[in-house]
C-alpha cells in the first residue's frame, strides 16, 4: 500500500483590518438647533434695530440740514423756527464733550479706589455693604438726581465755586468771569460724575476680583508691599475691564438728559470758562425744545440726536481699539 505524504496546506491568510465606520457627523439636539437660531436671530435683529434708528435719525437730520441757512456745524445760534432758519451744533458739541471730560475726571478715579478698597483692602464683612450701596446708587432715577441737584449741588457749590476762582483763576479754566448761581457746566460734570460713579465702580470691583490669586501670591512672597501687588498685578490685569468700565460710564454721562436738563442754565455761548453759568448738551436741549418745535425744529432736534448717536459710537468703537491693543493685559490669557 502505497504511503501517501502529506502536503502542507498554505497557511491561513489573515483578513485585513476593518476601517472603523464613520459616523454621520452630529446635528445636535433640537434645543441646541432652536438655542442657535434664537442666539443668531437676536444678532440680527440688533443689527437691524441699530440700522433703523440710524436710517430715520439720517433722512429727518438731511431734511432739516437742507433748510438751514447757517453751518450746521459751526453755528452757535438755534433758532429754526426764524425766517430764514439757522441752527448748529457747535456749542451743544462743546457742551456735551466738555461736561462728559469733567465728570470722568472726577468719577474714575474715586470709582477705581473704592473697587480697589471693596475687593483688596476692606474686611469681608464691611466689603458686602458698601458694595450694596454703591450698587444701589444706580437705581435711583435720574430725575431724582436732577432735583438733588438744583436743590442743594448749586447753592453749596457756590462756595466751591469761588474758592476756586480766588486760587485756581490763573488756569483761565476756573476764572469766574460772571456772577451768578453755580448753573454751570462744572455743576453738571459733578452731577453726571456721581451718576456714573456707581457704574464704573461695579465693573471695575468684579474685574479686580477675577485676578489670579497666585500672581498677588507670589508678588508677596517676593517680598512686594499691598500697593505694589496692585500696582504691579491687579492694575495691569483688570486695564482693559476700567477702560470698558469707564466707557459704560462716559455713555451715561453723553446721553443723560433729565439731571442735566434740571441744574443747567442754557445758553448759546462757547466758554472754557467752566464756572460762569450756561452752556447747553444735545440730550438737554433735546428735552428742553423738543415740545415747542415746529416741524423743521423737531428735524433739526433730530439731526442734533443723530450726531450724538454718531458720537457714542465713535466713543464705544474707541474702546474697543484700546482694549484690542491691550490685549496682554485684558486678563483673556491668564
Amino acid at each position: 500500500m502505497a504511503s501517501t505524504t502529506p502536503i502542507d496546506s498554505p497557511p491561513p491568510t489573515q483578513a485585513p483590518p476593518v476601517a472603523p465606520e464613520k459616523k454621520a457627523p452630529s446635528t445636535g439636539r433640537a434645543g441646541d438647533k432652536i438655542f442657535l437660531a434664537l442666539s443668531r436671530g437676536s444678532g440680527i435683529l440688533l443689527l437691524v434695530i441699530m440700522a433703523s434708528i440710524a436710517a430715520f435719525l439720517a433722512y429727518r437730520a438731511a431734511i432739516a440740514i437742507s433748510q438751514d441757512e447757517g453751518n450746521f456745524l459751526t453755528t452757535f445760534d438755534w433758532n429754526p423756527a426764524g425766517d430764514p432758519p439757522v441752527f448748529g451744533i457747535a456749542v451743544l458739541l462743546f457742551g456735551t464733550v466738555l461736561s462728559s471730560i469733567i465728570a470722568m475726571v472726577i468719577a474714575v478715579p474715586i470709582a477705581v479706589g473704592i473697587a480697589l478698597f471693596i475687593s483688596h483692602y476692606a474686611p469681608r464683612r464691611l466689603a458686602a455693604p458698601i458694595a450694596y450701596v454703591v450698587d444701589l446708587l444706580a437705581a435711583v432715577p435720574s430725575i431724582i438726581y436732577g432735583i438733588w441737584g438744583a436743590l442743594f449741588l448749586v447753592p453749596y457749590l457756590e462756595g466751591l465755586n469761588l474758592w476756586l476762582d480766588d486760587y485756581f483763576s490763573w488756569t483761565y479754566i476756573f476764572d469766574k468771569t460772571e456772577i451768578g448761581v453755580a448753573r454751570s457746566l462744572f455743576t453738571v460734570g459733578i452731577l453726571l460724575a456721581i451718576m456714573i460713579l456707581p457704574i464704573v465702580t461695579s465693573v471695575s470691583r468684579e474685574v479686580f476680583l477675577q485676578v489670579p490669586r497666585i500672581n498677588e501670591e507670589a508678588a508677596l512672597a517676593l517680598g512686594a508691599t499691598r500697593w505694589e501687588v496692585i500696582r504691579m498685578a491687579v492694575l495691569p490685569f483688570g486695564r482693559s475691564g476700567v477702560i470698558s468700565a469707564s466707557m459704560l460710564g462716559l455713555g451715561r454721562a453723553l446721553g443723560e438728559t433729565m439731571a442735566v436738563a434740571t441744574v443747567l442754565s442754557p445758553s448759546f455761548v462757547i466758554s472754557l470758562h467752566v464756572l460762569d453759568p450756561g452752556g447747553g448738551t444735545f440730550a438737554q436741549n433735546i428735552a428742553a425744545k423738543f415740545d415747542e418745535a415746529n416741524e423743521l425744529g423737531r428735524d433739526a432736534l433730530i439731526a442734533s440726536g443723530l450726531v450724538l448717536f454718531v458720537l457714542t459710537l465713535l466713543v464705544n468703537g474707541a474702546a474697543r481699539l484700546i482694549i484690542a491693543r491691550r490685549k496682554e493685559y485684558s486678563g483673556a490669557n491668564a
